[in-house]
């Protein structure tokens, strides 16, 4: 019996070994329990037409959480991608108005719209030191006032050919995933396999240290805004063709949901921690939460009530990780 404890012990020691050193694990076990528990228990989950429109309803949070891993890994916070997203789209179809030829110069002006706003929000946060919160809030507060000021509907319009952008296909997966995963793999890329990275889980740990280190912490916190405000803007490039049209209220949602899903995906909002494949696990968790809300006809206020009960209980199954 002795032996028989002693090996099961041993089986259960080598499991959480290999749970700690595989980043994630947790959230990608939960991601696999939700998955198969809805493949047996909701109606229609897995057919083909609704794992598309899973697939496709993850791209936008997914966008602009990418760009939220990296300045929370910083230890910092974006709140103003919401409105910006809402700005861009807006900027996105009104350039466009319909016009093919101005597809392209929309796009490039969507993205250097998006970094111009993070490279402010980083300015301020690393050389003003400004608090994060503090920083971004009032970047929300500005643009959400320009907006509701001057649109009150959707405005403008975008031509049928940038539609395809939203709902095209190459085979039997849309456009917009490809995007999303290609997005991924980079963003992956460069925090796991550049100095850029390192130096982004340095100054998350420990800013002063960093510094003391050479790392040039202000340019790194600095480049991690700007990456969020590219984000938003890749965000915002796809709603609006989606959508066909922008509206100062389409990206509102963002914020919030683009935080919790990295927090889900295991970035403590403390910084040091994350990774873009934690992130898009988080994503996944949600959109499938989300498709099971309305294949089932879950009222709003449940929803809410059922998203809040997860953020919490996972932050707090990590925070006992990290106490242990």
């Amino acid at each position: 019996m002795s032996t028989i404890s002693g090996t099961s012990r041993n089986f259960f020691s080598q499991v959480q070994e290999i749970f700690n050193r595989i980043p994630n694990m947790g959230v990608y076990g939960v991601l696999v329990l939700i998955f198969v528990g809805c493949l047996i228990f909701v109606p229609n989950f897995g057919s083909p037409e609704n794992v598309r429109n899973l697939g496709q309803h993850s791209v936008a949070l997914g966008l602009v959480a990418i760009g939220q891993t990296f300045v929370i890994i910083a230890a910092s916070l974006d709140l103003s991608v919401g409105v910006s997203i809402s700005a861009m789209a807006v900027l996105a179809s009104l350039m466009m108005d319909g016009r093919t030829s101005m597809m392209l110069p929309t796009v490039l002006m969507v993205i250097g719209f998006g970094t111009f706003v993070g490279l402010i929000n980083g300015l301020i946060i690393a050389k003003l030191r400004v608090n994060p919160f503090i920083a971004t809030l009032g970047t929300w507060l500005i643009l959400q006032g320009f907006l509701f000021s001057r649109f009150d509907n959707f405005a403008g319009g975008v031509p049928r050919e940038f539609e395809y952008l939203g709902y095209g296909q190459i085979g039997p997966v849309p456009v917009g995933v490809i995007m999303f995963f290609l997005v991924a793999a980079g963003g992956q890329l460069l925090l796991s396999k550049t100095r850029f990275g390192y130096h982004l889980f340095g100054i998350g740990g420990n800013q002063q240290v960093s510094r003391l280190s050479g790392v040039r912490t202000a340019r790194t916190m600095i480049i991690a805004h700007v990456l969020c405000g590219l984000g938003a803007a890749l965000t915002a490039v796809f709603i609006v063709s989606r959508l066909r049209a922008g509206a100062p209220w389409v990206g509102e949602t963002y914020t919030l949901d683009s935080i919790a899903a990295v927090v889900v995906g295991g970035a403590p909002l403390s910084g040091g921690i994350g990774s873009i494949t934690g992130t898009v696990a988080g994503v996944l968790i949600f959109s499938i939460l989300n498709n099971i809300f309305n294949i089932l006809n879950i009222g709003a206020f449940a929803q809410l009530v059922i998203r809040g009960i997860i953020l919490i209980s996972v932050v707090a199954f990590y925070s006992f990780r990290l106490r242990k």
